[in-house]
């Protein structure tokens, strides 16, 4: 059975969905492939996701590859998520199949930015389950 393809989807591709597309890779690559992507890009992954992606999990987002990528650079989705936009989320040619409503935490402390690690981490688990079931 081919494996489904996640994509998560914030407007910058730079911090939420740098997070989920990590931790797809380490809590469910044997349900599913994971892909994160945007409507702009940035110059690098914000540095503090890095950073406490690395202390909490060990997880080194920049030298397992991921960098800040457009929509159409990545394979078409099974399932797309939003991150949750602030503003009006990017439209990806298709409907989400879910919006996971998270606050960016860029520019706030390393509190704010854990809150959001563990709402990911929680809900990349759901997922797994989810789609294991499919």
């Amino acid at each position: 059975m081919k494996k489904r393809k996640a994509a998560f989807i914030c407007v910058h591709n730079s911090c939420r969905s740098q997070i989920a597309e990590a931790f797809g890779r380490h809590l469910a690559a044997d349900v599913f492939e994971s892909y994160s992507a945007g409507t702009e890009t940035k110059p690098q992954i914000n540095q503090d996701a890095v950073r406490i992606m690395k202390e909490l999990y060990g997880i080194d987002m920049e030298a397992e590859g991921q960098y800040s990528k457009l929509i159409d650079e990545i394979p078409a989705p099974d399932t797309a998520i939003s991150m949750g936009c602030n503003v009006s989320c990017p439209f990806i040619g298709r409907p989400f199949d879910d919006n996971w409503g998270l606050e960016d935490p860029t520019g706030k402390d390393d509190a704010a930015f854990k809150d959001v690690i563990m709402q990911i981490h929680q809900n990349i688990i759901a997922l797994k389950n989810r789609l294991q079931t499919i």
